[in-house]
């Protein structure tokens, strides 16, 4: 006899300003389908490399023309060296790593209600104001390319190899958001996982 299960996941990224809640993205996110059956395999069989690990912050999926007009790129989600366009920072959110130096604001929860088919990863990550190093002290500069302008993030899996070495789980491309020093911005990110 053979089962069926028909799969579905999908994610949805909230990023919004610490200090004054104002939701800065709010936006559904792409998956890569290979990396992410891959990272489920090997976590159901207990292997690494299967987990995720960290959350990616790049600039290279939007860019803005002399007019404002904003043209995005396609989330990057084929194969399994599938990447950021231009990623410009890394932040570890497994909050059972050694490497989280914050599992009080970097962590992931699993939610789950009784008597449903879908379970949610609840990502959260919060990017302080001292970090990233060498960001702009406010967000009042008009030049949209700098280092972390975000304009893009994802999630990715651990690996064996280092830091920020794991295959991108997940692409998600938005307007540009500017990390400055007066601003602190929350991500939560969330991956639904329904069976049928």
């Amino acid at each position: 006899m053979i089962n069926f299960i028909d799969t579905a996941i999908q994610g949805h990224v909230l990023i919004r300003d610490v200090n004054t809640a104002e939701i800065l993205v709010d936006k559904r996110n792409a998956i890569n389908y290979e990396n992410f059956s891959i990272s489920m395999a090997r976590t159901l069989a207990n292997r690494p490399d299967g987990w995720i690990q960290e959350m990616v912050f790049g600039n290279g999926a939007a860019t803005v023309s002399g007019t404002g007009t904003i043209i995005y790129l396609p989330p990057n989600t084929i194969g399994q060296t599938a990447q950021l366009y231009n990623q410009t920072y890394y932040k570890n959110v497994n909050d059972l790593s050694a490497l989280n130096v914050d599992p009080t604001k970097n962590f992931i929860t699993v939610a789950h209600t009784a008597g449903t088919t879908y379970t949610d990863i609840v990502v959260n990550c919060q990017l302080g104001q001292s970090e990233p190093t060498g960001q702009e002290a406010f967000d009042t500069n008009t030049d949209l390319s700098g280092d972390y302008v975000f304009n893009e993030l994802g999630l990715k899996a651990f690996s064996s190899n280092g830091a920020n070495t794991g295959r991108l789980l997940t692409h998600v491309v938005f307007s540009p958001v500017a990390k400055t020093l007066n601003r602190q911005l929350a991500i939560e990110y969330t991956i639904r996982i329904q069976t049928a």
